[in-house]
């Protein structure tokens, strides 16, 4: 079993799997369509598959706060990859937080050491950003097992990880009070994908569509009952938001370096690049992007799981995502015509940022849950007094 590491460790162990594993490799990474497993696998050795897992499965049980900066330094490398890494400790924590104990005790020790990756799958093609409008149908049997119908869209790992969080509709009648969530291994029979899409980043990264003909698995792979598969849906997804926006971060970092690096040495009308105020300007704008962006996350990250957490996560969702596409154009500005090269970090970055703003809820998903909660405040205001009125 896997030391338990201290959260500086795993941030330096994030960072090696970065500079030792990601950069040396993600150009080979883009030129197929074969997930890198085998550097999943050496990301688990150093505890990155078992963030928020508890110790006895071998996990380094560190809080939201402690962990999610892991995906800041992963997304310095390649943004998605980090989304996988993401998606899946999500995966792992709600199965041991949440799952019943043979499932914990038969995928825990097997998600946190890589030998199996996990996935999560919640949206619908004719649902899109609504959560709760879902029509793939689970029948609760009489010994409690689940059998399901249906389609899923856009699963990220599909057909590669081994084992799927799975949100169903235990019935036909409308509202969320009927939702649940259900552990459904890859290899249970009635389970198929569609082709991968065909996308502009990470060809690497598999997303489908999965289908499900007479999918049954029993009681035991049950996570949240009816009723509860909606919030527990949310809160993954608050998880996602704010992991994905610590990507962001690293995004933005790592073009703000190549172009400071490219400014420096650069030499033109007898000085460096660096030394134009207009230059200076626009580094100086993402360097604030970054700042901002960093200080949301944490904050956010504090608040997962709690009332404060959806709004929280919401703000960095909102804003991180933007960041890192401004940063990208600031950055592939700055390299002139290198910019435009490839294979190269820059020109990557500024594929995947775009994707950052889309993914686990767009940015436009982002300012309506902002918007509801200042709706809720904006009832608690007392009114204007009548004289500030006049």
């Amino acid at each position: 079993m896997m030391n338990k590491k201290k959260p500086q460790d795993i941030l330096v162990a994030a960072r090696n799997h970065y500079e030792d594993v990601i950069c040396p490799n993600v150009d080979d990474w883009e030129s197929t369509s074969e997930y890198p497993r085998a550097a999943a696998a050496e990301a688990a050795k150093h505890g990155l598959l078992g963030i928020y897992s508890p110790e006895e499965y071998g996990g380094q049980a560190l809080s939201f706060e402690e962990g999610i900066p892991v995906f800041e330094e992963l997304g310095k490398g390649e943004g998605l990859y980090a989304f996988s890494f993401s998606m899946h400790n999500i995966v792992t924590f709600a199965i041991c937080s949440f799952g019943q104990q043979e499932l914990r005790d038969e995928w825990a020790p097997k998600l946190i050491a890589g030998e199996s990756l996990g996935g999560f799958v919640l949206t619908e093609a004719q649902s899109g950003s609504d959560a709760a409008k879902v029509h793939t149908r689970a029948v609760i049997n009489e010994d409690g097992s689940y059998t399901i119908n249906g389609s899923k869209a856009w699963v990220s790992l599909a057909d590669v990880a081994d084992i799927y969080l799975v949100v169903v509709k235990t019935s036909s009648k409308s509202g969320k009070d009927d939702i649940a969530m259900v552990a459904v291994p890859k290899d249970t029979q009635g389970i198929s994908f569609g082709v991968p899409y065909d996308k502009l980043v990470s060809p690497f990264l598999p997303i489908a569509d999965m289908f499900f003909d007479s999918v049954t698995v029993p009681e035991s792979n049950v996570i949240f009952p009816p009723g509860k598969g909606l919030s527990g849906s949310l809160m993954a997804i608050d998880i996602a938001r704010t992991s994905i926006s610590a990507g962001c971060c690293g995004l933005i970092s790592s073009s703000l370096d190549l172009a400071l690096t490219f400014a420096r040495d650069r030499q033109m009308f007898g000085q460096s690049e660096l030394e134009f105020q207009g230059i200076q300007w626009m580094l100086a704008d993402v360097a604030t992007d970054l700042e901002a962006s960093r200080l949301l996350y944490k904050h956010a990250s504090k608040y997962l799981g709690t009332p404060e957490g959806t709004v929280a996560a919401a703000h960095v969702k909102r804003f991180a995502p933007d960041a890192a596409q401004r940063a990208a154009a600031t950055c592939m500005q700055v390299l002139g015509g290198a910019g435009l090269l490839v294979p190269s970090a820059i020109e990557r970055n500024y594929r995947i940022a775009p994707v950052m703003k889309m993914v686990d809820g767009t940015t436009e998903i982002q300012r309506v849950v902002i918007a509801r909660s200042l709706q809720k405040y904006a009832e608690t205001l007392p009114p204007i007094p009548e004289q500030e009125c006049k």
